[in-house]
């Protein structure tokens, strides 16, 4: 039973999601659901993975107005990732709805981990930064958004701790423009992962709202960190690690329930 105080947690964890979009573009998105379950006491997984949905998508809205105003958005790169990816974020969302809620967190926490150590090899290149989308690499943009909208869809995230080591690798730009470009798709993917689980009837309509409000403030002070870390590889190091935090603890999580 989810009551006002609960939505107060609600409102709280939101923040802490808007605070992570805006500064890793990613964060956010990975965080959402496990504070949905564990911090908020949502006790239907496919509900927390719904509701988290929609609120990773609105709050990455708000994020990406911030960095638009910042000059960190490449808009050909993400709409090509958005396009590609909405079609399996669709598919990857309907599949995993078929799964085991608590195995699909514990699998979500394994892929993870491999993200980190792969942003972590990588830290220290700094990109190329007058990287476009064009002819010559639109191909490979587009496959990496198809991977990973399925990806998305299928854990219940907006993929940006996809979309953002995607981007870099298959265009070579800046991870601060690849954060502010992400947010283009995890906007597209979470929507579409929401109205999915939406016309099931697994969306918590005012949690979101709290989740969602929350956010709009602790996106405002994750653009301006994200302007401070982006040099020496700073920002892609607090990236990985915040990924293996929230993996660790929901491997621990999902082990106590098996």
């Amino acid at each position: 039973m989810i009551d006002s105080f609960h939505y107060f947690l609600g409102t709280l964890s939101g923040g802490l999601v808007g605070l992570t979009l805006g500064l890793v573009g990613g964060g956010g998105s990975i965080l959402a659901v496990p504070l949905m379950v564990y911090v908020v006491g949502v006790t239907n997984p496919h509900v927390a993975i719904g509701t988290s949905a929609l609120a990773v998508a609105m709050n990455a809205m708000s994020s990406l107005a911030q960095h638009a105003r910042a000059g960190n958005v490449k808009w050909r790169c993400g709409g090509l990732y958005a396009v590609s990816g909405v079609l399996g974020a669709f598919a990857g969302s309907t599949l995993g709805k078929s799964f085991d809620g608590q195995k699909l967190l514990f699998l979500f926490a394994l892929v993870m981990l491999v993200v980190g150590v792969l942003m972590l090899k990588n830290r220290r290149a700094e990109g190329i930064p007058g990287a476009q989308c064009g002819r010559e690499n639109a191909a490979k943009v587009m496959s990496f958004g198809v991977a990973t909208g399925g990806f998305s869809g299928f854990f219940g995230i907006g993929g940006g701790f996809l979309i953002v080591p995607g981007l870099v690798a298959s265009t070579h730009m800046p991870i601060i423009n690849a954060v502010g470009t992400s947010l283009v798709a995890v906007a597209a993917f979470g929507l579409t992962t929401a109205l999915n689980y939406a016309f099931s009837g697994l969306v918590d309509w005012g949690l979101a709202a709290v989740f969602i409000l929350g956010g709009i403030g602790g996106g405002l002070l994750g653009t301006r960190l994200a302007r401070r870390l982006s040099g020496r590889g700073t920002l892609t190091t607090v990236f990985a690690l915040l990924i293996f935090v929230v993996a660790f603890y929901m491997l621990w999580k999902g082990w106590q329930s098996f």
